[in-house]
């Protein structure tokens, strides 16, 4: 009896698994790799240190796109930021105080100092399988 329940708890999990397909759009060029970080909880963004994400894809480009697909996600709300690394050193180069390489962030068209990013604002309920897009933002 505790196998059967075990495995129809298991059987529910995985209905309820959902795909997330995130793809960004506006790449200047193709070199490098894409950084795509997903992020399932408030104090998560913004993200500096790249490292409070949920999980953590880095893709080729193809053309001026790249595609990142999230799988087994349990419902819930979801934020992504992406970002160009052109160098592929794994973490995004700045300036002074704006980066150099290019950036995105679900909901946001731009990033500046007065629409400061936050995981409220950047966030969206994932309950089927989505797909979303970003543009990035070249600074």
């Amino acid at each position: 009896m505790k196998k059967q329940l075990l495995s129809l708890a298991l059987l529910c999990m995985t209905l309820q698994a959902q795909t997330l397909t995130v793809v960004a759009t506006g790449l200047k060029n193709d070199k490098g790799e894409v950084q795509f970080s997903l992020y399932n909880k408030e104090g998560t963004i913004p993200d500096k240190t790249l490292s409070k994400y949920y999980k953590m894809k880095r893709v080729a480009i193809t053309g001026t796109t790249a595609k990142a697909v999230f799988e087994d996600l349990p419902d819930g709300r979801y934020a992504v930021s992406v970002f160009h690394d052109e160098n592929n050193n794994g973490k995004i180069d700045k300036g002074l105080i704006m980066p150099e390489e290019g950036v995105g962030l679900s909901n946001y068209k731009t990033i500046n100092f007065f629409n400061l990013p936050n995981f409220k604002k950047a966030s969206f309920s994932v309950e089927k399988n989505k797909e979303i897009k970003i543009n990035m933002i070249y600074l």
